[in-house]
């Protein structure tokens, strides 16, 4: 389980083909604290890791991903040099910064636009582009997760929608490069889907 509260920004090193793809990746992490087991949330996707060391200085770790998890996310486009979000998982005791997060992607979307608001130092409004399934799920006021980074949607309109991202959200992950066109991946909030449930609407 996780929050949407982005700890690293990591980099992909290597990428090794095969029914299963490995992900060799680039982290601030000591991996004297990463479990082989343990789960990292890689820009919104809950990964297994399998190995994991230091090269020169240079702490990573390597997951794997099925031909399933390529096609409902943005890894199969992922290359060497591509930098990605990461998260730990929570333990019992953390602070609960975002909402709840499980690092199971329900779709792709993709970025409309992104304009700057106010001065140099303001935040950037973004808007997405959503599968029609998903919108349903996604209301203002309401929690997101888009590339593993819990954020708070402001409209909705048709298969679009907008969240306002401060400046300090775009040091500390990837959509401080992020531009029109780029792929996210999607995590509905976990409530909404249980709601839809419930309702008899899923």
């Amino acid at each position: 389980m996780f929050t949407g509260i982005i700890s690293d920004i990591g980099q992909v090193r290597r990428v090794t083909p095969g029914t299963d793809v490995r992900l060799d990746i680039n982290t601030a992490y000591d991996p004297a604290g990463i479990a082989l087991g343990a789960s990292i949330a890689c820009s919104g996707v809950c990964l297994t890791v399998i190995e994991k060391g230091t090269d020169a200085g240079q702490h990573w770790f390597a997951v794997e991903a099925s031909p399933e998890t390529l096609s409902l996310t943005t890894l199969a486009k992922w290359t060497e040099g591509t930098a990605i979000n990461l998260e730990r998982a929570m333990k019992v005791g953390d602070e609960f910064g975002g909402h709840i997060v499980s690092g199971h992607v329900d779709g792709l979307g993709e970025i409309v636009s992104a304009v700057p608001v106010g001065d140099k130092w303001g935040s950037t409004a973004f808007t997405f582009r959503a599968p029609a399934k998903l919108m349903s799920y996604i209301a203002a006021k309401g929690s997101i997760t888009l590339n593993g980074v819990s954020l708070t949607v402001n409209k909705v309109a048709g298969e679009a929608f907008a969240v306002n991202i401060i400046p300090h959200t775009l040091k500390e992950t990837t959509f401080g490069k992020a531009q029109a066109g780029d792929p996210v991946n999607i995590e509905i909030d976990m409530l909404a889907r249980y709601v839809a449930r419930a309702l008899g609407k899923e």
